[in-house]
């Protein structure tokens, strides 16, 4: 893996010198991680265009990080982004870029105050973009955290029965994962019951499931840091017209936005693939959010399959593709999986049935 991270390192150090800056502060953990491997709530990196990498972190993960990156250069700090900002100067840095979507005002202010400090300038989202494309140790780990949403999904389907509460099921599912062998859930599952689920981020609550409803699943395992993505609704009981209608719908429109999802797509058109089937049948206006996102060490990242975006996706990007319905006072659909995507044509890595499940 140590390859791995210098290989990342070395191309964001090229992509620092092209910017024009001396070096580059980095401090959003997703991004320090990818660029070293460490795993830890406090750490930053000073990536200079040119020359040797150092790491920061707090007494508290020193060893860890002396362990698993021995080739940086290690500071020991708790307040990391003044001293490296300071350790930037004292190599004669005259331009510092910072990660500005991740920096507070206050962070900010207090490097700007640095007597004889380097000039700081804007990075943009450089290391977000490099970890759009997955190498193939990240697409294994995303593919087994994928794997062990299936597994925990399958091994629960028999408890979400109508007496059950949203929240027993929720909880169930995130026990299941870890129990499986995931780090972690990947984020807050969602367990949202008949009209629950016309909320597309309901919190699962005490509502017991009753005969009837629709159920909308939303959840994920994280794997060694990687997280899945996946939405499942199920019937309990035989669906009503209404139900069996939107269903298919949703369903529908999610396989349009899957199909669509191949490199050199314009993600906007990934997303009309799927929204327009949706808005032709009527409930444009039941489907608000984005089709999808980018998955990695952030459940949700670059890029963002949204209406009117104009960037493109790229070989070995996977994304989510997860439509919706959602009627106010009856219920909801949603159907969701991870995809990543090929020349040869997007590869699913969620396994579980599209089809309707009747419970």
């Amino acid at each position: 893996m140590a390859d791995i991270h210098a290989a990342r390192r070395a191309l964001a150090q090229q992509k620092v010198a092209d910017l024009g800056a001396d070096a580059a502060l980095i401090t959003s953990l997703p991004n320090v991680r990818y660029l070293s491997g460490l795993v830890s709530s406090n750490m930053a990196m000073l990536l200079p265009a040119a020359g040797p990498v150092t790491l920061g972190t707090d007494s508290r993960y020193a060893e860890a990080a002396k362990r698993d990156c021995a080739d940086v250069e290690l500071m020991v700090e708790r307040e990391l982004a003044p001293a490296m900002a300071r350790l930037a100067a004292d190599h004669g840095c005259q331009s510092l870029a910072f990660e500005a979507q991740q920096m507070t005002v206050e962070q900010y202010s207090a490097l700007a105050a640095l007597p004889d400090g380097p000039r700081l300038v804007p990075l943009g989202h450089l290391v977000e973009e490099l970890r759009m494309v997955k190498d193939q140790t990240e697409l294994t780990l995303l593919a087994r955290a994928c794997s062990l949403t299936d597994e925990a999904f399958a091994a629960v389907l028999g408890a979400i029965e109508p007496g059950r509460t949203e929240r027993e099921i929720a909880i169930l599912l995130e026990r299941t994962m870890v129990d499986l062998g995931a780090d972690s859930p990947a984020f807050d599952t969602i367990v949202a019951s008949g009209p629950h689920g016309a909320i597309p981020h309901h919190s699962p609550g005490d509502r017991a499931l009753e005969r009837g409803d629709l159920v909308v699943i939303d959840c994920g395992a994280r794997y060694q840091g990687y997280h899945a993505d996946m939405t499942r609704t199920v019937c309990l009981g035989p669906p009503e017209p209404w139900q069996r209608e939107i269903y298919d719908l949703v369903a529908a429109a999610q396989l349009a936005g899957v199909t669509a999802a191949t490199p050199g797509a314009v993600v906007g058109d990934v997303d009309a693939a799927a929204r327009n089937l949706i808005g032709a049948a009527g409930h444009g206006g039941h489907f608000g959010h984005g089709l999808g996102h980018g998955v990695g060490l952030e459940v949700h990242e670059a890029p963002m399959l949204l209406p009117g975006q104009t960037g493109k996706l790229a070989e070995l990007v996977p994304v989510t593709v997860e439509p919706g319905i959602y009627l106010p006072g009856k219920g909801g659909v949603r159907v969701e999986d991870t995809v990543v995507v090929r020349a040869a044509g997007p590869v699913t890595l969620i396994t579980t049935t599209r089809d309707l499940l009747v419970l």
